[in-house]
Parts: structure tokens; C-alpha cells; sequence
């Protein structure tokens, strides 16, 4: 599973529902819903327009559920029936009727933003493809993957602070692709043991690593070169990302910072894994998210209040 809405923070993934289907309680839920999962870079952290930030937490939420019914074990053997469901409701929600409280709230952010249906559907297509396929041949392969599976999340979070110019797009899609392609280096120990090998054939064959080296959780020189290649490639999709940043606003520009840092941080640990990437799954501390948030506020040259300031340097020993 691609994990695009991160990985569980404990086994029990319920949250409690809302006494009411209110729009507050139900953007609470949605905030709720995302800050459950871990990842490798903040969604909607405080350096989002305050007011995008519950829009967010709604797209993200969308996807969460999304993401579960994907990938986790309690909707082992009905999974494509729910995904089919969640669909019926996000097509329900466009035509004005919400009984969920994702989308009560989802259906507040489409009408404030005029979101295309499409991206979402596009998302959904990404999880069933899930269910059908466990390897890929060729990078390429894995691409059209994450263009379903990953880039929409980048339009529709351009979309909602405004931003729809082709180029900014483009941008968009290499750095969800970016994100979608680190983390499944990341889990490729999880994803195996779930029957799923997203690092293609091809980088397997050209590197002579096989899937009993996998299976094995094998170190080897091989196994090295092999993660010295993935992850060479992904950073070229987060350099060619890169512009982004520099052409939006401010408003969402060090959302997107963290995004970028996040995602380059999470490749630093994967490379100095090396070999040993099958044995043991690479994560960010408090340490790197310190360092992360301080690059990316220093990118785009913000300042950061003092006691945020004072905590980040405590962090980072200084």
C-alpha cells in the first residue's frame, strides 16, 4: 500500500464518530481522523493559511478512510464493496447529500473551492489498483500508479489556496509522486510482508536482488546499490519539484516547504540504511522534524516566534 495518508499510530485506527453531523464537529472529526496517522512531513501544520487548514484536514480525511479500507486488516474481504460505498457517498455528497461527517465537511470545502469530482475518483481508482496488482515492472509502471494514487492530493491542495496554472500542477504531481515513492522505499519490509513489491522489477533484476532477498531481509552489497539508485531517482523527482515552493504565496509555501524537507530528510535516513534497508524500517525523530521545520522556514525566510525558536534549538542540541 502506497500509505498517502501516512502510517497508524496505534493498532486501534477508530475515531469516535461526532454526536452531530454540525459542520464544526465534522471538520473536527476529519482533524481527528488525519492526526492519527504518522508522517514524514506536517499536514495542515501552523504555517497554513489558518483558514485552509480545517480544508485540508478534510481532503486528507477523505483519504484516510480511503487509505484503510485499502490496506487494513479489519476490511480483509470486503474492501473493494466499501471502497465502491465511499464512492456512492462522495458521489451523493456532489449532489448535495452527506450522511458521513467527512463528508458533511468535504462537501463544505468542494462548494468554497468548486473541486473537480474527478481528482477524487482518480484517488479511488489509486486504492483499487491496490487491491488488484502486487508487482511492477518498470518504473513507468509505477508511475501510472501514483498519478492515480498520489498526484491528485497535490492539485486538489493547490486548488484549495487558489492556484490552478498548468505549470504550478506539474510541480505538484512530481512532488506527490516524490512523497508516494519515498514512503514505499520506506515500507518495503511492511509492504512485503502484505504480498506487495513496489520497487520495480527492473531495479531488482539490473541490481541482482531478488525476491528472496526480500523475503530474507538479506544486507548485501547488491541490496546497497540497489538503494543507492532508488533513492537517487526519487530526489531528482523532489529537485524537479523544487520550483513549487518558490512560486507560491506565502500562504501555503512553507506547507509545501515541510512537504519537500520532510520527504528529503526521509531519504537521508533510507540511504544511511543502505543494505540494511529490508531489516529494518528507516523513520524521522524529533530531531529531523526540528531540522525540517527550521529549513523550511528558512527557505522561503520566515521567523518563527521566539518559544518555537527556543524548542527547535533544544531539539537540535544548540
Amino acid at each position: 500500500m502506497i500509505h498517502r495518508a501516512g502510517a497508524a499510530r496505534t493498532a486501534a485506527l477508530a475515531v469516535p464518530l461526532p454526536a452531530s453531523l454540525e459542520l464544526g464537529p465534522c471538520y473536527q472529526y476529519c482533524e481527528a481522523l488525519v492526526r492519527a496517522r504518522h508522517h514524514n512531513y506536517p499536514v495542515a501544520s501552523m504555517f497554513a493559511r489558518s483558514e485552509l487548514r480545517k480544508h485540508i484536514f478534510a481532503l486528507f480525511a477523505f483519504v484516510r478512510v480511503a487509505d484503510d479500507f485499502a490496506d487494513e486488516a479489519a476490511y480483509e474481504g470486503r474492501r473493494a464493496r466499501e471502497l465502491d460505498r465511499w464512492e456512492e457517498q462522495l458521489r451523493d455528497a456532489y449532489r448535495g447529500k452527506a450522511a458521513h461527517p467527512v463528508f458533511v465537511a468535504l462537501i463544505d470545502t468542494v462548494d468554497k473551492f468548486e473541486l473537480p469530482i474527478t481528482e477524487f475518483t482518480e484517488l479511488l481508482s489509486g486504492f483499487r489498483t491496490d487491491l488488484e496488482r502486487r508487482r511492477y515492472a518498470t518504473f513507468d509502471e509505477l508511475r501510472s500508479y501514483t498519478r492515480q494514487a498520489a498526484e491528485p492530493i497535490g492539485r486538489l491542495w493547490l486548488y484549495i489556496a487558489g492556484y490552478r496554472a498548468p505549470e504550478l500542477q506539474a510541480y505538484a504531481d512530481d512532488l506527490s509522486t516524490a512523497v508516494a515513492v519515498a514512503r514505499l522505499i520506506q515500507d518495503v519490509p511492511a509492504d512485503w510482508e502484505r504480498g506487495r513489491v513496489y520497487l520495480p522489477a527492473e531495479d531488482l533484476r539490473h541490481f541482482g536482488v531478488s525476491e528472496a532477498d526480500l523475503a530474507a531481509r538479506r544486507a548485501n552489497r547488491a541490496v546497497g546499490a540497489l538503494v543507492r539508485y532508488e533513492v537517487a531517482r526519487t530526489r531528482a523527482l523532489f529537485e524537479r519539484a523544487r520550483p513549487l515552493v518558490d512560486q507560491v504565496g506565502p500562504d501555503l509555501a512553507v506547507e509545501l516547504a515541510l512537504t519537500w524537507h520532510g520527504g528529503m530528510r526521509i531519504l537521508d535516513k533510507i540511504a544511511a540504511a543502505g543494505e540494511r534497508l529490508f531489516a529494518e524500517r528507516p523513520s524521522l525523530t524529533q530531531i529531523d522534524k526540528a531540522i525540517v521545520v527550521a529549513r523550511s522556514v528558512a527557505w522561503r525566510g520566515e521567523t518563527l516566534p521566539p518559544r518555537t525558536m527556543h524548542l527547535l534549538q533544544r531539539l537540535r542540541g544548540e
